[in-house]
């Protein structure tokens, strides 16, 4: 199955983001749960079939834990995306502002020069 996530910026993202990293441990849990559940098939196990069982288990429990690494890693990365992205819009408005008040005095300053020489 291959499923495309769009990641996008704005009024509702990190809703989104919440939900979806809660699906994904959702579905991580119910992974483990599952191969853990028919592990315990009624039945005689020898000693090598429960060793087996336990590196299975715990195999699933690596691979749990690294995915999970990966969904919290990927979550702050996306988290100081957000960040980045309004101190750089915050900046802009800054500099448009600036350079309007720029614009302002600097007309200011000819309309005074033109009346000093006229």
């Amino acid at each position: 199955m291959n499923r495309k996530i769009r990641v996008w910026f704005g009024k509702g993202s990190w809703k989104f983001l919440n939900e979806w990293k809660d699906n994904l441990l959702s579905l991580s849990k119910n992974y483990v749960r599952g191969p853990l559940n028919n592990s315990k098939k009624p039945g005689p196990l020898t000693e090598s079939g429960m060793e087996a069982d336990q590196y299975r288990v715990n195999g699933y429990s690596e691979i749990e834990r690294e995915k999970l690494n990966l969904i919290n890693s990927t979550y702050n990365t996306l988290e100081q995306l957000e960040n980045y992205k309004n101190e750089t819009i915050q900046f802009e408005q800054q500099r448009a502002i600036n350079q309007v008040r720029q614009r302002v005095l600097q007309q200011a300053l000819q309309g005074a020069l033109r009346t000093i020489n006229s």
